[in-house]
């Protein structure tokens, strides 16, 4: 079940009956309130948001969901409008769509959301554990120094493609491809921003030296050799 939070109701009735051809059930909420609460009873796959609301902002009604729920959120922004975007992932929405926008493009993002939510682990170790910080695959669980972090799916899912290739460059095309499940844009600034927030969350390494590193031209890179990683 997609909860769709959109005051615009024709547009609602427009996407509930093209996801329904998708084979997507959905409901709709038309204030931020109602929502918030629809989607604190857990019951949705994912959540369309819109950032223009008419009691609170999208914004705020993505804070309150943060607080209380992981389900996957993709933020229905204005065209151009790049703070908006910036802001919205920043404050943990999976992805985000300017409007307006084509059905088909709504439909393939829904879907790479809900595959990279839903895929099995990849095979490897279950727990990977670099310097300070171990990361449980299984559990989709990241620890520093045993502190468990609060990770939004896609900083999780940077995280462990990264680690998993530490010490080597991971190019923007990969990683846009593996987590988001769409090409790469130069335009788009998604990977950098989640990037950006996930660097916030990790801290530095035990020694103060940058954990992700930017390497121009190549993408980023964990900085902790594989030499202290232990696989378990």
């Amino acid at each position: 079940m997609i909860l769709v939070i959109d005051d615009d109701i024709e547009l609602c009735a427009l996407i509930q009956r093209f996801l329904a051809g998708e084979g997507f059930e959905t409901e709709c909420a038309h204030s931020g309130v109602e929502g918030v609460r629809q989607a604190l009873r857990g019951r949705h796959a994912l959540i369309l948001l819109d950032v223009m609301l008419p009691d609170i902002s999208g914004f705020e009604a993505l804070r309150r969901l943060r607080a209380g729920s992981r389900t996957p959120v993709l933020m229905l922004t204005a065209r151009g409008d790049t703070l908006d975007r910036v802001l919205g992932l920043e404050m943990g929405a999976d992805d985000y769509l300017p409007k307006p926008f084509d059905p088909p493009e709504l439909a393939a993002r829904i879907r790479a959301i809900l595959r990279r939510v839903n895929s099995p682990p990849v095979a490897g170790p279950a727990r990977l554990t670099l310097a300070d910080l171990e990361v449980d695959f299984g559990s989709r669980t990241v620890r520093r120094e045993g502190r468990l972090l609060d990770l939004t799916t896609v900083e999780f899912d940077l995280l462990a493609a990264l680690m998993r290739s530490a010490g080597a460059a991971v190019s923007r095309e990969h990683l846009a491809r593996e987590v988001l499940g769409r090409e790469f844009s130069p335009f788009d600034r998604s990977i950098d921003t989640h990037i950006c927030n996930l660097r916030k969350k990790l801290g530095a390494l035990t020694d103060g030296g940058e954990r992700i590193k930017s390497i121009r031209g190549a993408g980023y890179l964990y900085a902790a050799s594989m030499n202290a990683a232990i696989p378990r």
